[in-house]
Protein backbone atom coordinates (compact mmCIF):
# COMPACT_ATOMS: atom_id res chain seq x y z
CA UNK A 1 0.00 0.00 0.00
CA UNK A 2 0.76 3.46 -0.32
CA UNK A 3 2.14 4.55 2.77
CA UNK A 4 5.16 7.06 3.11
CA UNK A 5 8.04 6.45 5.43
CA UNK A 6 10.20 9.18 3.94
CA UNK A 7 9.94 11.40 7.10
CA UNK A 8 10.39 9.01 9.60
CA UNK A 9 13.02 10.04 11.84
CA UNK A 10 12.52 7.41 15.08
CA UNK A 11 11.34 4.07 15.00
CA UNK A 12 9.35 2.50 17.99
CA UNK A 13 9.57 -1.62 18.47
CA UNK A 14 7.40 -3.65 20.78
CA UNK A 15 9.68 -6.36 22.90
CA UNK A 16 7.13 -9.31 23.43
CA UNK A 17 6.28 -11.36 20.43
CA UNK A 18 7.80 -8.47 17.90
CA UNK A 19 11.36 -8.73 19.01
CA UNK A 20 10.99 -11.87 20.81
CA UNK A 21 8.69 -14.72 21.68
CA UNK A 22 6.45 -14.24 24.71
CA UNK A 23 2.85 -15.63 24.88
CA UNK A 24 3.75 -18.95 23.53
CA UNK A 25 5.24 -19.38 27.18
CA UNK A 26 2.18 -18.23 28.98
CA UNK A 27 -0.08 -20.27 26.75
CA UNK A 28 2.14 -23.40 27.83
CA UNK A 29 1.81 -22.04 31.63
CA UNK A 30 -2.01 -22.26 31.26
CA UNK A 31 -2.11 -25.67 29.99
CA UNK A 32 0.08 -26.60 32.83
CA UNK A 33 -1.73 -25.13 34.91
CA UNK A 34 -5.19 -26.46 33.72
CA UNK A 35 -3.09 -30.22 34.69
CA UNK A 36 -2.38 -29.37 38.08
CA UNK A 37 -6.61 -27.67 38.73
CA UNK A 38 -7.98 -30.81 36.46
CA UNK A 39 -9.58 -32.55 39.59
CA UNK A 40 -11.69 -29.24 40.54
CA UNK A 41 -13.31 -28.29 36.99
CA UNK A 42 -12.93 -28.55 33.08
CA UNK A 43 -10.22 -27.57 31.17
CA UNK A 44 -12.08 -24.93 29.78
CA UNK A 45 -13.44 -23.49 32.86
CA UNK A 46 -10.31 -23.31 34.42
CA UNK A 47 -8.62 -21.55 31.52
CA UNK A 48 -12.13 -18.59 31.51
CA UNK A 49 -11.52 -18.55 35.36
CA UNK A 50 -7.95 -17.51 34.79
CA UNK A 51 -8.44 -15.22 32.20
CA UNK A 52 -11.21 -13.86 34.56
CA UNK A 53 -9.06 -13.48 37.49
CA UNK A 54 -6.06 -11.45 35.32
CA UNK A 55 -8.28 -8.99 34.06
CA UNK A 56 -9.88 -8.30 37.62
CA UNK A 57 -6.11 -8.22 38.58
CA UNK A 58 -4.70 -6.21 35.84
CA UNK A 59 -5.13 -2.56 37.40
CA UNK A 60 -3.65 -3.71 40.61
CA UNK A 61 -0.53 -6.10 39.33
CA UNK A 62 -0.31 -4.64 35.87
CA UNK A 63 1.14 -6.90 32.89
CA UNK A 64 4.02 -9.36 33.23
CA UNK A 65 4.75 -12.86 34.37
CA UNK A 66 4.78 -11.64 38.27
CA UNK A 67 0.87 -10.86 38.00
CA UNK A 68 0.10 -13.96 36.16
CA UNK A 69 1.23 -16.08 38.96
CA UNK A 70 -0.31 -14.14 41.80
CA UNK A 71 -3.99 -14.59 39.16
CA UNK A 72 -2.78 -18.31 39.01
CA UNK A 73 -2.48 -19.01 42.66
CA UNK A 74 -5.98 -16.58 43.31
CA UNK A 75 -7.78 -18.90 40.73
CA UNK A 76 -6.05 -22.29 42.12
CA UNK A 77 -7.34 -20.88 45.55
CA UNK A 78 -10.87 -20.13 44.01
CA UNK A 79 -11.53 -23.46 41.78
CA UNK A 80 -10.94 -25.68 44.59
CA UNK A 81 -12.78 -23.69 47.32
CA UNK A 82 -10.03 -22.86 49.36
CA UNK A 83 -8.85 -26.73 49.61
CA UNK A 84 -5.53 -26.06 46.64
CA UNK A 85 -2.73 -28.48 48.52
CA UNK A 86 0.39 -25.84 49.72
CA UNK A 87 2.47 -28.50 47.14
CA UNK A 88 0.02 -27.75 44.02
CA UNK A 89 0.58 -23.77 45.17
CA UNK A 90 4.19 -24.17 45.39
CA UNK A 91 4.08 -25.86 41.70
CA UNK A 92 2.69 -22.82 39.99
CA UNK A 93 5.00 -20.61 41.72
CA UNK A 94 7.52 -22.35 40.48
CA UNK A 95 6.40 -22.64 36.55
CA UNK A 96 5.95 -18.87 37.31
CA UNK A 97 9.65 -18.52 38.07
CA UNK A 98 10.63 -20.75 35.22
CA UNK A 99 8.77 -18.23 33.10
CA UNK A 100 11.02 -15.23 34.35
CA UNK A 101 14.06 -17.65 33.99
CA UNK A 102 13.05 -19.07 30.65
CA UNK A 103 16.03 -18.17 27.54
CA UNK A 104 15.07 -15.21 25.38
CA UNK A 105 13.92 -16.52 21.64
CA UNK A 106 14.90 -13.29 19.10
CA UNK A 107 12.08 -13.94 16.09
CA UNK A 108 13.63 -14.59 13.11
CA UNK A 109 15.24 -11.47 11.18
CA UNK A 110 15.72 -9.21 14.35
CA UNK A 111 19.56 -8.65 14.46
CA UNK A 112 19.52 -8.48 10.72
CA UNK A 113 16.88 -5.41 10.72
CA UNK A 114 18.66 -3.89 13.92
CA UNK A 115 21.73 -3.95 12.00
CA UNK A 116 20.65 -2.17 9.08
CA UNK A 117 18.10 0.17 10.77
CA UNK A 118 21.20 1.80 13.50
CA UNK A 119 22.36 4.55 12.50
CA UNK A 120 20.03 5.26 9.78
CA UNK A 121 16.84 6.06 12.74
CA UNK A 122 16.86 6.80 16.02
CA UNK A 123 15.49 3.24 17.54
CA UNK A 124 13.57 2.68 20.69
CA UNK A 125 12.25 0.26 22.65
CA UNK A 126 8.49 0.71 24.06
CA UNK A 127 7.11 -2.15 25.65
CA UNK A 128 4.58 -3.15 28.47
CA UNK A 129 5.02 -5.51 31.36
CA UNK A 130 7.01 -5.80 34.60
CA UNK A 131 10.25 -3.35 34.75
CA UNK A 132 12.15 -6.01 36.05
CA UNK A 133 11.49 -8.96 33.74
CA UNK A 134 11.44 -6.53 30.68
CA UNK A 135 15.40 -5.40 31.85
CA UNK A 136 16.29 -8.97 32.19
CA UNK A 137 14.78 -10.15 28.58
CA UNK A 138 16.15 -7.17 26.93
CA UNK A 139 19.82 -7.70 28.69
CA UNK A 140 19.55 -11.22 28.00
CA UNK A 141 18.55 -10.75 24.13
CA UNK A 142 21.41 -9.26 23.48
CA UNK A 143 19.90 -5.77 21.77
CA UNK A 144 20.07 -3.08 23.70
CA UNK A 145 23.10 -1.64 21.64
CA UNK A 146 20.75 -0.93 19.11
CA UNK A 147 18.59 1.38 21.35
CA UNK A 148 18.99 4.72 22.19
CA UNK A 149 15.67 4.61 24.77
CA UNK A 150 14.32 1.66 26.62
CA UNK A 151 10.39 2.34 28.16
CA UNK A 152 8.52 0.26 30.21
CA UNK A 153 5.00 1.66 30.13
CA UNK A 154 2.45 0.39 32.22
CA UNK A 155 -0.01 0.25 29.57
CA UNK A 156 -0.55 1.19 25.87
CA UNK A 157 -3.36 3.64 25.47
CA UNK A 158 -2.96 7.32 23.43
CA UNK A 159 -2.14 9.53 26.61
CA UNK A 160 0.84 6.96 27.63
CA UNK A 161 2.55 7.28 23.85
CA UNK A 162 1.52 11.12 23.69
CA UNK A 163 3.76 11.63 26.95
CA UNK A 164 5.93 9.34 26.35
CA UNK A 165 6.59 11.31 22.75
CA UNK A 166 6.34 14.70 24.12
CA UNK A 167 9.16 13.67 26.97
CA UNK A 168 11.53 12.74 24.66
CA UNK A 169 10.79 15.12 22.30
CA UNK A 170 9.44 12.92 19.05
CA UNK A 171 7.14 14.76 16.66
CA UNK A 172 4.26 12.40 15.24
CA UNK A 173 4.90 12.95 11.39
CA UNK A 174 8.65 11.71 11.94
CA UNK A 175 7.37 8.35 13.96
CA UNK A 176 6.79 5.02 13.35
CA UNK A 177 5.94 2.25 15.73
CA UNK A 178 6.10 -1.54 14.86
CA UNK A 179 4.40 -4.08 16.84
CA UNK A 180 2.22 -7.44 16.74
CA UNK A 181 -0.87 -5.91 18.58
CA UNK A 182 -2.96 -3.62 17.02
CA UNK A 183 -4.52 -2.80 19.84
CA UNK A 184 -1.52 -1.80 21.83
CA UNK A 185 0.68 -1.24 19.34
CA UNK A 186 -1.15 0.23 16.22
CA UNK A 187 -4.53 1.99 16.73
CA UNK A 188 -3.21 3.98 19.70
CA UNK A 189 -0.26 5.00 17.07
CA UNK A 190 -2.89 5.85 14.32
CA UNK A 191 -4.93 7.42 16.56
CA UNK A 192 -2.28 10.30 17.80
CA UNK A 193 -1.12 10.87 13.73
CA UNK A 194 1.74 8.61 13.84
CA UNK A 195 2.62 5.68 11.79
CA UNK A 196 2.60 2.25 12.39
CA UNK A 197 3.18 -1.10 10.73
CA UNK A 198 1.51 -4.31 12.09
CA UNK A 199 3.23 -7.66 11.88
CA UNK A 200 1.13 -10.46 13.88
CA UNK A 201 2.76 -13.04 16.07
CA UNK A 202 0.98 -16.00 15.54
CA UNK A 203 -0.56 -16.61 19.23
CA UNK A 204 -2.45 -13.44 20.47
CA UNK A 205 -3.37 -13.09 23.76
CA UNK A 206 -7.61 -12.53 24.48
CA UNK A 207 -6.94 -9.36 25.88
CA UNK A 208 -5.32 -8.32 22.82
CA UNK A 209 -7.51 -9.00 20.15
CA UNK A 210 -9.98 -5.98 18.60
CA UNK A 211 -13.58 -5.93 16.97
CA UNK A 212 -13.60 -7.07 13.47
CA UNK A 213 -14.22 -3.32 12.80
CA UNK A 214 -10.98 -2.37 14.01
CA UNK A 215 -9.75 -5.48 12.03
CA UNK A 216 -10.51 -3.62 9.44
CA UNK A 217 -8.30 -0.72 9.48
CA UNK A 218 -6.13 -0.24 6.94
CA UNK A 219 -4.26 3.10 7.05
CA UNK A 220 -0.92 0.99 8.29
CA UNK A 221 1.07 -1.48 6.67
CA UNK A 222 0.90 -5.13 7.54
CA UNK A 223 4.01 -7.50 6.96
CA UNK A 224 4.41 -10.76 7.74
CA UNK A 225 7.86 -10.80 9.14
CA UNK A 226 9.95 -8.38 10.48
CA UNK A 227 12.34 -8.58 7.67
CA UNK A 228 9.95 -7.20 5.46
CA UNK A 229 10.13 -3.85 6.57
CA UNK A 230 13.55 -3.23 4.82
CA UNK A 231 11.61 -3.12 1.93
CA UNK A 232 10.17 0.25 3.09
CA UNK A 233 12.50 1.96 5.51
CA UNK A 234 16.26 1.38 3.80
CA UNK A 235 17.12 4.54 2.42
Amino acid sequence: MGLDFKGIQVIGFDADDTLWVNETYFRETEERFAELLEGYETKNKIDQELFKMEMDNLELYGYGVKGFMLSMIESALDLSNQSISQQTIAEIISIGKKMISHPVELLDGVVEVLEKLKGKYRLIVLTKGDLLDQERKLEKSGLSKYFHHVEVLSDKKEHNYKNLLDHLNINVDEFLMIGNSLKSDVLPILNLGAKAIHIPFHTTWAHEMVSEEEERVNNHLKLNSLRDVLKYLEH
